[in-house]
Formats: structure tokens, sequence, C-alpha cells
């Protein structure tokens, strides 16, 4: 089984605080990420680790890496080290700036940087799974982007805009590895969920305005 997730940050205090992240401090934070990791991942699981993965100098990887069950695949971000010691090596598949897989039959490009135009993206089977963003506004900006792309699409405009966030603090990764399924399920339903409050705030002010001009 193939598992996705971006963005760990372990070690990393200030990433609290950036993301909201429910930990009341770093240590916390460690712990439920490597007991969320473990309590999914199987020994003989694929975990694909789209960057900024561990917040320490390279030489105290392994200690991390040795309490991660399962085989590893590195996508590295703009945080993690560009030159691994063999003692570090060892823990990981693979260890690539940007990679193309296949999984459960669909094409998934990975990298840690978003791509919401690449080679593959009038294929309908074609995934770009990406992080670095975050909670931030460049990836509201990015959701926007999607939508429009979605909405507008025609025969003649290839893009189905079918790139998605996998960092651990957005809703439906909650800092745990998760299948490409389940990638494609919990985004499919934050959208359904943020159309839904978009209809409920336009029906409110709709009301609003009733009222203020009655």
């Amino acid at each position: 089984m193939n598992y996705y997730i971006s963005d760990l940050h372990l070690g990393h205090a200030n990433a609290i605080g950036f993301d909201g992240r429910p930990f009341a401090d770093v240590t916390e934070m460690n712990e439920a990420l490597i007991h969320r990791w473990n309590s999914t991942v199987g020994r003989a699981d694929t975990v694909y680790v789209l960057g900024d993965f561990i917040w320490e100098k390279e030489s105290l990887w392994p200690a991390w890496l040795e309490r991660l069950t399962g085989n590893k695949v590195l996508i590295r971000g703009n945080h993690d080290p560009r030159q691994f010691s063999q003692a570090t090596k060892r823990f990981f598949q693979d260890i690539a700036d940007y990679k193309e897989i296949a999984d459960t039959g669909r094409h998934v490009i990975l990298c840690h940087y978003p791509m919401p135009f690449h080679r593959a993206d009038y294929d309908e089977k074609c995934f770009m799974l990406y992080g670095h963003v975050h909670n931030t506004r460049e990836y509201a900006f990015l959701e926007k982007l999607r939508k429009e792309l979605r909405e507008t699409r025609t025969e003649r405009s290839h893009a189905r805009a079918q790139f998605i966030n996998v960092g651990c603090m957005v809703p439906w990764m909650d800092y745990t590895p998760r299948t490409l399924d389940e990638v494609f399920d919990g985004d499919e339903n934050a959208a359904g969920a943020q159309e839904g409050a978009n209809r409920m705030n336009g029906q409110r002010c709709f009301e609003k305005c009733l009222i203020f001009t009655g």
C-alpha cells in the first residue's frame, strides 16, 4: 500500500504556531506524528513524503527515521538537506526532487512544489500531489485557480486541475499518511463542504439585504 504526506516538520516548534497545529508543544507534536504514522503504516507499505520532513541537522535524521515504520521515499523540499550521508540514505528507497509513479491505475506526479500545469494535465487519470504552501494564502489562491479551471474547462483547454495538497495540516490529512483514495475522498468532501458554506453565506447575505431594505 502506498501512502502520501508532506510538511511534517518533525522537531520544528514554530510549525505549531504557523499552522495552528493542535499540540501543546513540540514534544507532543513529534510523538503524535510518529504515533499516527506507525498506527497507519505497515512494514511492507511505502510512504511518499513530499518534502520538509525533519527539522534537524542531517546527522540526527537516522534517530528519527528508525522510529517510523515502512518503506520511505523522500521528495525533497526546500527545508530538507541537499546532501545525505549513507547513514541517512539507508532509510530511504529513494530520494528525489520530482517523481512520477503508478498507483491503483492512476498516474501520480509527486513534487514538493505545486504544479497546476504539467505534461499530463489533460489526462483524467493523472493527479499531481504537492506540499510546501501549508494552509496559507498561497494555498487559497491555488484552490481558487483550481476551481476556476474546472468550471471553465473546454475541449480546447486541456488542464483538468487535478492537483491536491497533501500537507499534513490540511483537514483530510489530519497529520496522518493517507492512501490515494483517502486523499481524493478528503479533498472532495472538503470542496463540497466549502461550496455548502458559500451557499449558506450567500443566503445569509441575501436575508440581511431583505431585512435592511425592508
